[in-house]
């Protein structure tokens, strides 16, 4: 496998000249006095060189080696406490926290390059700061100032590290149903009792201490997700003055043996009257919860762009190196026996796809991390109301689309492998095994798809839609006629979203089956719609500097590819959304 190099190069791209995100961060004083272009510039910089140099040499490693347990706890791969320590001093687990608790601040659109770095180095080693990234996210807009100021600290710092207690054996996505329980007591505190399952870096050697966020129902609590509360519970007790004292009630039961991540301890969790603290008010956990989860769900989908990238930079090296049969005009390195496999049409198409795929999604990643931005930093109401009601429409979308596209991606890396793709010692197949859990987790993408049909496009009238097809059609009429051959074909896509948004509202009203039987088919052509919003906003960046660098020449042949070979999928797309739902129910459930 290629050794990992950040793609600074497109990085600075999407953020400085299709974006130019210095004009927002003008806009949003908070943003403003903390970061600028060079200052961006050089964090990405160096992040790129310790998740290349330091993370990325232990993916293949940590894979072989996997987590092990034991009654005394969870030992992680060879040189992954190492590395955690590297990367903590190095301040990024806490890149994105509040400065008054030691956090860098830096926008969300920063922190989202530097998780698709840290995830392409190392999915399984990039899931430990992530969860402790969103357990800080949770406290800090939900816990007391008191909890805030003992636990923040050393969590930004990477001294401790955070976890998400959330489901149970039996309640899969369904979290009304959990069983945990908490007991007040006369201290304040709470005794925890019940079994979590799935919890990643629910038990671990990287830190002195973890820090559980946990789902719990009171003694009195309603029926249903609105009796759920949020606690947090220490691995380890902490004094008065910050120091560390007895262990708590909590213990790790077993790890899941798992399909990928195999770095990442994914733990059975049992909490046995341990004691922990609530974080909100009582029955207010799922929305204590869902204030990470907008970051997560973009995080994860991060995760599937993260791979795609890693396996894109090893199968084009590979593909450059790699000889096999002549291409069809004729031989091209005549000094060989045979030419690079990169000539050939069909491995063009492969790389062409991923290449596309992977620079659309870093673009749309980022405009969705802009968005949160806005959401979080804006003083404008309406500017703040409207960014977060494109965070709702896009955030399953962004989880979605980008893990399936990652899925996609790291396949045809392994196809261009050939039989060396499934080979272990390659690396490919291993992308391709980690990948597939992002389309599980955070919510399982069909979960994600119901959100979008359901909550967002039905729920709102297509209002939240129609905020964003408005947006693209704003930049498609102001264009210049220069990109007329992105912008007619994306007129059309959004022209046809707007349809397929219309003909399920229509259809809905008869029928809530149509909900879910249009939701996987209606989220991808909203992908590929958004996709192709980006490649044209990139395509303008690009135009007039193709004699300038061959990166612009790159990018609008990618471009080009991207609406001549990809966005077309929306056509088969849309015809499955308005076949209905009624085939779906013309067998009984033991006719299966």
């Amino acid at each position: 496998m290629a050794d990992y190099k950040a793609p600074l190069r497109d990085m600075q791209f999407v953020l400085n000249e299709v974006f130019e995100v210095a004009n927002l961060w003008a806009e949003l004083p908070a943003l403003a006095e903390t970061v600028d272009v060079e200052t961006a510039a050089a964090i990405l910089e160096e992040a790129g060189k310790v998740t290349g140099g330091v993370i990325a040499p232990l993916n293949r490693s940590g894979d072989e080696e996997g987590c092990s347990w034991s009654a005394e706890g969870v030992k992680t791969p060879t040189g992954f406490p190492e590395a955690y320590r590297t990367y903590a001093e190095g301040g990024w687990v806490g890149v994105g926290g509040a400065p008054e608790f030691g956090g860098m601040g830096m926008p969300k659109v920063i922190g989202a390059q530097v998780e698709e770095m840290v995830n392409s180095a190392n999915l399984s080693f990039g899931l430990y700061p992530m969860l402790t990234a969103g357990a800080c996210l949770s406290l800090l807009n939900h816990a007391s100032e008191e909890l805030k100021a003992k636990y923040l600290p050393n969590m930004y710092a990477g001294t401790w590290a955070g976890s998400m207690c959330l489901t149970e054996p039996h309640a899969g996505t369904d979290l009304g149903i959990i069983r945990t329980k908490a007991e007040p007591q006369a201290d304040g505190s709470y005794k925890i009792s019940g079994t979590k399952i799935f919890i990643t870096g629910g038990e671990h050697d990287l830190t002195e201490n973890i820090i559980h966020l946990v789902l719990a129902k009171l003694p009195d609590a309603p029926a249903g997700s609105k009796g759920i509360s949020l606690f947090l519970v220490p691995k380890v007790m902490v004094n008065a003055d910050g120091s560390l004292a007895e262990r708590n009630a909590v213990s790790c039961g077993s790890i899941e043996h798992k399909m990928g991540i195999k770095g990442s301890a994914t733990c059975v969790m049992n909490f046995d009257g341990a004691t922990g603290w609530i974080v909100d008010a009582p029955n207010k956990g799922l929305a204590a919860m869902f204030t990470m989860m907008n970051y997560e769900r973009l995080g994860v989908g991060i995760q599937g762009l993260a791979t795609g990238e890693r396996s894109y930079q090893s199968a084009v090296e590979y593909a450059r190196e790699r000889i096999q049969s002549r291409a069809p005009t004729g031989p091209v390195a005549k000094d060989k026996a045979a030419d690079p496999i990169i000539v050939h049409p069909d491995v063009r198409r492969m790389l062409l796809t991923m290449k596309a795929l992977n620079e659309g999604g870093r673009a749309f990643s980022s405009y969705v991390a802009m968005q949160l931005d806005t959401a979080k930093y804006s003083e404008e109401p309406t500017t703040r109301k409207r960014a977060e009601e494109l965070v709702a429409l896009l955030t399953p979308v962004a989880k979605a689309f980008l893990t399936d596209m990652g899925l996609e991606t790291t396949i045809h890396g392994q196809q261009i492998f050939g039989g060396h793709g499934f080979i272990r010692e390659w690396g490919q197949e291993q992308l391709v095994r980690d990948c597939r859990i992002t389309q599980i987790y955070e919510g399982t993408n069909g979960i994600q798809a119901l959100d979008l049909m359901g909550r967002k496009i039905v729920g709102s009238g297509g209002a939240y839609a129609k905020l964003f097809t408005d947006e693209i059609r704003a930049f498609t009429a102001s264009a210049s006629a220069e990109l007329a051959e992105f912008t007619g074909p994306l007129n059309a896509a959004v022209q046809n979203l707007d349809e397929l948004t219309a003909w399920v509202l229509d259809r809905a009203k008869g029928n809530p089956n149509e909900i879910g039987a249009a939701s996987v088919e209606y989220l991808h052509a909203f992908g590929y719609t958004a996709y192709a919003y980006m490649w044209a906003l990139m395509a303008r960046a690009s135009l007039g500097k193709e004699g300038q660098d061959e990166f612009y020449t790159s990018k609008l042949g990618t471009a080009r590819f991207y609406f001549a070979r990809l966005l077309p999928r929306i056509h088969s797309l849309s015809a499955s959304v308005k076949a209905g739902s009624e085939s779906l129910y013309l067998l009984d459930a033991a006719q299966f």
